[in-house]
Order: structure tokens, then C-alpha cells, then sequence
């Protein structure tokens, strides 16, 4: 049988169990593959990022060895899409065999900034838990327990601050493969920021919505409709991809 590695990446806050639970869901011919950024899951004793351009060095570093004996995508959600995002861009400027497929999914087109949305990272530590609460994503039992709370804070806040200071620089330059754009019907995200991720691939870009607000992939229903998507995007190209770079 044909095979294709997912890398996913997770939200803000979010550990590579974010997608632990996806893999029974799956078509046998997609190899899942979340993959654990620092100072979280396994990592958690390593210092968290200062940039979203460090991370995906970081990615690249976890998957270089990976990308040459089979397809690939990447599925990330809200900072996970950021950094899918430009992990593919050092992926290009490297010539390293590219992703045949993104999914990038709860975030906006990366070179529009909203000068309209608050900087959570920024806030007192009562504001921020109660932001952070009003989100969702986190149980909100988490921020009854003491113990948690001084590991979990200092990550959100950091992963807030990455997504939250970065900004496109320069001119856009599209990817080479399809992409997919998974969004809420109920998140806060512009009609624009959505839209215009088309010019960000020279390629196809298939747009999907889902009920719910930012964590849409959260709720059981959606999660099954996004796992639908991901098995007909991804089994299409384990069936038929032909390596250009083997």
C-alpha cells in the first residue's frame, strides 16, 4: 500500500496529543505523525520559542530526514498553521522536497495583520486566564489546579506572544502545492484573511467551514468532518504521487 506522512502541528498551548486521538479515524495509507514542539508534551523541560520563524527551523530540524522517502503534508491549527506555513517556505528556499498537500486550518492568510486584535500575551495574569477561558481549547478545570497553571500559563503566553508578534515581510510567494483552509463559522477571522490565502499557493485552494468558534476541531462532529477531508485530500495523493525528487 502506497503511504503519506501528516506532520501536525498544535495551537497555542496545544502538545503533539492535540492529534493523538485522529489516528483510528484515518485511512491506513496516511502515517500520522504530530510532532512535539519545546517546552511542551516531552519537551516540556525545553525553552520555549522566541519566534515563529524558530519553531519552524525547529520542524524542519524533527522532519528533514523524513521528506524524501514519501509524500507529505502538514495539518496545523491557529499558531500550528503559522508555523506549518513558513516551515514550507525554509522547506522551498532550501530545494528540499516539498509537502504535497497543507491544511492550514483556524488561522488568516499570513501577510494580513490586525492592528484591531488584542495582544493577550500583553495582559495581567487574571485578564489573560480569563481570555484564555473565554477562547476555549483549554478545560477550564486546568485553571483550578495550582501545579498546572504555573506550566501552562508561561505557554500560552509565550505561544501568544510568538503568534501575536510575528509579521509577514516582503512580498508573497506562493507554494507550490494544494492547500486546504479550515476555518469556524463563528471565529473571529475576516472575510479577507480567509479568502486570500489563495495567493498563497500557485496551486489549488479548497476552502472549508465548520460550526463552531476557533476550536472547531475540538468538537467531536467537526473533528470527524475534518478527518473526512483530510482521508479524501490525502488517500488521492497516496494513491497516485509520483516522487519527482526519487
Amino acid at each position: 500500500m502506497k503511504k503519506i506522512r501528516l506532520f501536525c502541528l498544535p495551537y497555542a498551548g496545544g502538545s503533539s496529543m492535540v492529534y493523538s486521538k485522529w489516528k483510528d479515524g484515518l485511512d491506513k495509507s496516511i502515517l500520522l505523525q504530530p510532532l512535539e514542539l519545546a517546552a511542551r508534551g516531552k519537551r516540556i523541560n525545553e525553552p520555549n520559542y522566541n519566534t515563529a520563524e524558530a519553531a519552524a527551523e525547529d520542524v524542519l530540524s524533527m522532519i528533514r530526514f523524513q521528506m524524501a522517502d514519501l509524500p507529505y503534508a502538514f495539518y496545523g491549527h491557529s499558531l500550528g498553521a503559522l508555523v506549518a506555513y513558513l516551515a514550507a517556505q525554509k522547506i522551498r528556499d532550501l530545494k528540499y522536497p516539498g509537502p504535497a498537500h497543507i491544511f492550514f486550518s483556524g488561522r488568516g492568510a499570513p501577510h494580513i495583520f490586525r492592528d484591531d486584535k488584542p495582544l493577550y500575551y500583553t495582559l495581567p495574569e487574571d485578564e489573560f486566564r480569563e481570555k484564555v477561558i473565554e477562547l476555549g481549547g483549554t478545560p477550564p478545570e486546568f485553571f483550578s489546579i495550582p501545579e498546572l497553571l504555573e506550566i501552562l500559563l508561561p505557554l500560552l503566553r509565550g505561544d501568544f506572544r510568538i503568534s501575536g508578534t510575528y509579521r509577514h515581510r516582503g512580498e508573497i510567494k506562493p507554494l507550490d502545492c494544494d492547500i486546504t483552509v479550515l476555518t469556524g463559522k463563528e471565529e473571529d477571522l475576516k472575510p479577507q484573511q480567509i479568502e486570500e490565502w489563495k495567493l498563497h499557493t500557485k496551486k489549488q485552494c479548497i476552502f472549508h467551514s465548520f460550526e463552531g468558534g476557533h476550536f472547531f476541531l475540538n468538537n467531536e462532529v467537526e473533528k470527524g468532518k475534518i478527518i473526512h477531508i483530510i482521508n479524501d485530500t490525502l488517500g488521492k495523493i497516496a494513491r497516485t504521487r509520483i516522487l519527482s525528487y526519487v
